[in-house]
C-alpha cells in the first residue's frame, strides 16, 4: 500500500477523531432536555434530512427504533409531496441539516409550527434559520471537513452520526432497555440467534439422558448410547442433579466399569445453566470449560433440559 494512501487515511481519521472529542467536550446544551421530552412522547421521533444528512438521519431513526424509541425517517422532499401526513401532533421532528438552510426542510418546519409539533435541529450552523426556529438546538462544534477541498460532508456527518448514537443510548439507559428488550426487535439473523435463550433450544423430557445414582453402568451405557449426547445426567432419589458421566469418566474407570453403578462413576457438581441463559453465554461457558454439552437445571437443581454445541451451530451462534 502506498505511503501516501496511508497518510491520507490517517489524516482523515485524526481529523474526525478530534471533532468527536470536541463534540464530547461541548455537548449541545439542549441535549438533556430533548431526551426528557422524547421520554414523554406518545408518538414517534420523526427524523428528516436530504443528501448525506438524510442518510445519517435514516440510520439514526433506525437505531432509535431498534433500541426502544419509536422513530421513523421521512425524506424532506417526499414530505412536501404528501408525506407530511405521516407527522402527527403527538410526534417530535428531528431535522438534520449541516448548513441549517436546506430549502427542502422548510415545509416540515412550517407544518410542525402549524400543529404545535416540537422540533429539534442538528446542524453545524448555529445562526441558521432552522436552528433559530427550533425548540431544541443540537449545534455541532466547528470542525473542518476531512476531505482535501473541505466541502464533502465527512467530519460533519461523523459528528451527526455519533450524536444520534448518543441520543439513542441515553434513551436506552433512561428506559432501562436491556438485551431481552433488544431481542424483541431483532428476531432474525445471527444477532437474533445470539439473543435466544437456552430454554428455547434445549432438549427436554424423554430426550434427556437421565439415570439414577443406583442405575447399573450397563443400563447407563445403553442410555448414553440411545440419547446421543455422549453423557448421562445422574439424579438422586428426589430427581435433583448430582453429577454427570462423560466419556472421560468412562475411560478413567475402564478396568472395573461394569462392576459399579452410575453414582460411583459420575463426576460430582457438574457445570449447569438456567433456562433464561442466553445461548451466546452458554457457548462462551462451553468454550471456557472445553465441554460440548450443558445440563439445564431449574432453581431447585432439577434437570429440565440439555443443550449440545451442535444445537448452537445449527442456529448460527457458534
Amino acid at each position: 500500500m502506498s505511503n501516501s494512501f496511508v497518510t491520507a487515511a490517517k489524516k482523515v481519521l485524526k481529523t474526525e477523531a478530534d471533532a468527536l472529542v470536541k463534540l464530547q467536550d461541548d455537548l449541545p446544551i439542549d441535549f438533556s432536555d430533548l431526551v426528557k421530552l422524547i421520554l414523554k412522547l406518545t408518538g414517534r421521533v420523526i427524523v428528516s434530512g436530504v443528501g448525506k444528512s438524510g442518510h445519517i438521519g435514516s440510520k439514526i431513526a433506525a437505531t432509535l427504533a431498534s433500541t426502544g424509541t419509536p422513530a421513523y425517517f421521512v425524506h424532506a422532499t417526499e414530505a412536501s409531496h404528501g408525506d407530511l401526513g405521516m407527522i402527527t401532533a403527538q410526534d417530535l421532528c428531528l431535522l438534520i441539516s449541516n448548513s441549517g438552510e436546506t430549502i427542502e426542510m422548510f415545509d416540515i418546519l412550517t407544518h410542525s409550527r402549524r400543529f404545535g409539533i416540537p422540533v429539534a435541529t442538528m446542524s453545524s450552523n448555529c445562526e441558521s434559520t432552522l436552528v433559530k426556529t427550533a425548540d431544541f438546538k443540537l449545534c455541532l462544534p466547528m470542525a473542518e471537513e476531512a476531505c482535501p477541498i473541505g466541502m464533502a460532508p465527512t467530519t460533519s456527518t461523523t459528528m451527526m452520526l455519533a450524536l444520534g448514537d448518543a441520543l439513542a443510548v441515553a434513551l436506552m439507559e433512561a428506559k432501562s432497555f436491556n438485551a431481552e428488550n433488544f431481542k424483541v426487535f431483532h428476531p432474525g439473523g445471527k444477532l437474533g440467534a445470539k439473543l435466544m435463550t437456552v430454554g428455547q433450544l434445549m432438549h427436554k423430557n424423554d430426550t434427556m439422558p437421565l439415570v439414577k445414582t443406583e442405575t447399573s453402568m450397563k443400563e447407563t451405557l445403553l442410555t448414553m448410547s440411545s440419547k446421543g449426547f455422549g453423557i448421562a445426567a445422574i439424579v438422586d432419589e428426589i430427581g435433583c442433579l448430582v453429577g454427570v458421566i462423560t466419556d472421560g469418566d468412562l475411560r478413567r474407570h475402564i478396568d472395573d466399569l461394569l462392576g459399579k453403578n452410575a453414582g460411583e462413576i459420575a463426576s460430582l457438581s457438574p457445570i449447569t445453566v438456567a433456562e433464561e441463559t442466553f445461548v451466546v453465554d452458554a457457548l462462551n461457558l462451553m468454550q471456557d470449560r472445553k465441554i460440548s454439552v450443558l445440563i439445564v437445571t431449574s432453581a431447585d437443581s432439577r434437570p429440565v433440559g440439555i443443550i449440545h454445541i451442535q444445537d448452537l451451530l445449527r442456529v448460527g451462534v457458534a
